[in-house]
């Protein structure tokens, strides 16, 4: 078993349904029930990703998410949130969860997250596409310097921590500036032609990558959303 998933539950049902469902499809799985107790699990046995409810007593999923991102761990953690709650999603993603899904989901449909997360982290090479708008690998626009070679952005001189699928992401657009992309390029460009596309499939990693490079994240500026066709990068906003 390739993939091992960590569940940080308190009720025990859930942990059972997703043990029956996920470990004959090839997952090991592990449950706890207690936020409090993550930490010290991870440093016993690291799992290929955590599945994290919000809604637990004592110290809450987002209390822990907090916790664990606050002590540098980048495991790959999905949310698990109740289906009105949209101030939890937005609240998890904020605090460095990679996905979430809200209740009540299909197993199957957790099982596609999981394999999505773990595909957009690992740490594959960027794409290479030859520049555009810019010579070498160094790309400017607005405050950001993104240097592809060394898979750094700074932001006025300091450097920006990164994500595999956001510096992907960014290496992709910053070479294909005032050109739509859409959705389905982009994940046969960055994903190729073995993971099943799906139109949502970009959302959160759009949505990251707007949070570091946006000054309003809902009212972009550099990466646009066309409506109906994609994305577009403005690297030059005055100008555009």
């Amino acid at each position: 078993m390739d993939t091992s998933v960590l569940i940080v539950d308190d009720d025990p049902a859930v942990g059972e349904l997703l043990s029956r469902y996920l470990t004959p499809r090839g997952y090991a799985v592990k449950m706890i029930h207690d936020g409090s107790a993550l930490s010290g699990e991870l440093a016993v046995e690291r799992p290929s990703l955590v599945v994290l409810d919000v809604m637990m007593p004592g110290l809450d999923g987002l209390n822990t998410l907090a916790d664990l991102r606050r002590t540098g761990d980048d495991i790959p953690v999905i949310i698990v949130t109740a289906r009105d709650s949209v101030q939890d999603r937005v609240a998890g993603l904020e605090g460095g969860a990679d996905d979430y899904i809200v209740k009540p989901f299909e197993p199957r449909e957790l099982m596609a997250r999981i394999d999505s997360v773990l595909r957009r982290d690992v740490s594959a090479p960027l794409p290479v596409m030859p520049p555009s708008s810019e010579t070498g690998d160094v790309f400017t626009f607005g405050r950001f310097r993104f240097d592809s070679l060394s898979r750094r952005l700074f932001s006025d001189g300091t450097p920006q921590t990164l994500r595999e699928s956001e510096l992907a992401l960014l290496n992709v657009f910053v070479r294909h500036p005032y050109r739509v992309m859409g959705r389905e390029y982009l994940h046969h460009l960055l994903r190729g032609e073995s993971l099943h596309f799906r139109d949502r499939g970009f959302d959160v990693p759009i949505w990251r990558l707007r949070r570091l490079i946006e000054d309003d994240p809902s009212n972009p500026r550099h990466l646009q959303t066309v409506r109906g066709k994609g994305y577009v990068f403005v690297p030059n906003i005055e100008t555009a």
